[in-house]
């Protein structure tokens, strides 16, 4: 895979789990990168790790529900770091597995303006930045949940769905002005993101422990044909590939990384 010398990425969510995986492997591949969380502190680590392992990195904390949040922590990124060129749409949340009839109208709001809306607002952000230039990459991180029934609950679904599908609309309209955009779908990974949807929802949150796919060790092996949950770093290798010049000729993807359960 290409070297990202020269290139600046921004990952929002990238304060833990994924994100940090993601924004990491994008350093090491020379790629300076702006991390985002609405944890700061979070995303401040993530930055002094990327720091310690001889990469480029700068920390902001922002919601990504808040367009004005996200202005001001591209406007620093640029500024620090030079013209963004990479956009890691990350942040996100679980719903509890809730369905409609167990779901109240404000905690599927709050998912899928997170989950979605954060998406559109990060996409929309990124192509003010790359639309004067001519080049750019967009990759959003879906879920296998945004190409199934299954997967997560109503709105969690619901919202994966609507970035797999904003994904390929954008890939459409900007193919021709030199932007590629795609969706990343992990199947259950270990990324701890029923704790930090949690943390994020707070105490009103349905309890995530034990609802859904793979709960536990058991579950994993009867549903995922590879025996066992990704790593974050499996999946940051697939978001490494869609920003990489091989990857030039591809946009309007949802590249699967699940172990093959979606294949049974």
């Amino acid at each position: 895979m290409s070297r990202l010398d020269g290139r600046m990425a921004v990952v929002t969510g990238g304060g833990s789990g994924l994100g940090r995986a993601a924004a990491r492997m994008l350093a090491a591949r020379g790629a300076a990168v702006a991390v985002v969380d609405l944890d700061e502190a979070g995303a401040r680590e993530t930055a002094d790790l990327i720091a310690k392992d001889g990469g480029r990195a700068a920390a902001f904390g922002a919601d990504v529900t808040r367009a004005a949040e996200l202005d001001h922590a591209v406007d620093g990124a640029v500024a620090a770091l030079g013209p963004l060129e990479i956009m890691v749409n990350n942040a996100g949340v679980l719903d509890g597995y809730l369905n409609v009839d167990e779901m109240d109208e404000a905690l599927w709001r709050r998912v899928v303006e997170i989950d979605l809306t954060g998406v559109f607002l990060g996409a929309k952000r990124a192509l003010r930045e790359m639309l004067p230039r001519g080049r750019g990459r967009i990759i959003n991180v879906a879920s296998v949940a945004g190409l199934n029934g299954t997967g997560g609950g109503a709105a969690y679904v619901a919202a994966k769905h609507g970035v797999v599908g904003l994904t390929r609309q954008m890939a459409v309209v900007y193919a021709a002005r030199g932007i590629t955009v795609n969706a990343v779908c992990p199947g259950p990974v270990l990324t701890g993101l029923r704790a930090h949807s949690q943390r994020i929802l707070g105490p009103s949150a349905p309890d995530m422990s034990q609802r859904g796919i793979a709960v536990d060790d058991a579950q994993v092996r009867a549903v995922v044909p590879a025996g066992r949950r990704g790593t974050p770093e499996e999946v940051a290798a697939a978001i490494c590939f869609l920003a990489s010049d091989e990857a030039a000729y591809i946009t309007g993807h949802a590249l699967v990384v699940d172990g093959g359960w979606r294949a049974r």
